[in-house]
């Protein structure tokens, strides 16, 4: 497949978005500051993961943009969240994803955005997937995608079957695991926004293993390392100086994957599979990677909504 055809398949929590196929969304008014150069204000890192391809090709890595919009005709826990989430995103979501786009066609071959792409379900957020997205595009799955009112962490699945059919409309893709096929490279998008897999997911994983291609694994919770989990709790939980590099006590999803016998299982599985090359996450809107496994390394990205970025090289 040329790189420049347009991915009409992608996948579940994760996906692949052919930039020549980006639509023209804004004027350069919205995309530099006063008197500074296009796209300066935009945050991008940049990776590079050989496997040795005879094609190369780059991707930029989004995650969280945390859209928060809401009609006024919308219920009012809707229009409450649209208020007090966009005070807490700082209102430039929908300018920060806008422009990470534009830069993206002009910079890279694909987009794969990890999750939370919206805050929480209302139909004006629904709207703005279709707008950015599209029929023939692919947006993910986060948490926050299911997030439709407060959840029960005890009845996850649950949680989410209550509106998974009416996500299931609103993307034009498979909600749990799916693949894409790019020059030789299998992306495969996995959900695990509540921090575990299912068996299920793990009996796809190892068919698509069983193709015998090079795999980078999308999702939008990381899988922790502890280097990993000292930075995401550097940040979310610990004030004051560092003094030591003991591991702090996990919590959260972290502890669901050591907690979980499937996930736990499917991670030390992971850990020894070769044809595994990298993954790519987010959820916790910080910038940070670490090696997972001996073939694959682990790169999480701050939220969109930062105007932050990855552009990862694959050669």
């Amino acid at each position: 497949m040329d790189r420049r055809v347009f991915i009409k398949t992608a996948a579940g929590a994760g996906a692949l978005i052919a930039t020549s196929q980006l639509p023209s969304l804004a004027d350069d008014r919205q995309l530099v500051f006063q008197g500074r150069g296009r796209f300066e204000r935009l945050s991008v890192s940049y990776a590079t993961v050989n496997i040795g391809l005879k094609k190369p090709f780059s991707v930029l890595h989004l995650s969280d943009s945390h859209l928060t919009s809401a009609y006024e005709s919308e219920d009012e826990w809707r229009r409450d969240k649209s208020q007090s989430r966009t005070r807490t995103f700082g209102g430039l979501q929908e300018e920060a994803l806008v422009c990470a786009l534009e830069w993206a066609k002009r910079h890279v071959d694909y987009v794969v955005h990890t999750g939370d792409l919206i805050d929480y379900q209302s139909e004006a957020n629904f709207d703005l997937v279709r707008k950015y997205f599209g029929d023939n595009m692919i947006g993910n799955l986060g948490n926050h995608e299911f997030y439709h009112r407060k959840w029960d962490e005890s009845h996850q699945e649950d949680y989410k079957d209550e509106t998974r059919n009416i996500l299931q409309k609103v993307y034009p893709f498979d909600l749990s695991l799916y693949s894409q096929v790019v020059n030789g490279v299998n992306f495969v998008t996995l959900d695990d926004v509540f921090g575990y897999v299912t068996k299920k997911q793990v009996k796809e994983f190892r068919k698509e293993v069983k193709k015998g291609l090079p795999i980078v694994l999308c999702m939008h919770v990381p899988f922790y390392t502890e280097n990993i989990w000292r930075a995401t709790h550097r940040f979310w939980y610990t004030d004051g100086p560092l003094t030591d590099g003991s591991l702090p006590e996990i919590k959260g999803d972290f502890k669901t994957q050591e907690e979980d016998k499937t996930t736990r299982e499917f991670i030390a599985y992971l850990k020894k599979e070769p044809l595994l090359k990298c993954i790519l996450a987010g959820h916790e809107h910080i910038t940070v990677e670490d090696q997972f496994s001996p073939t694959c390394r682990e790169y999480m990205t701050a939220g969109s909504f930062l105007f932050h970025g990855r552009e990862v090289l694959f050669i």
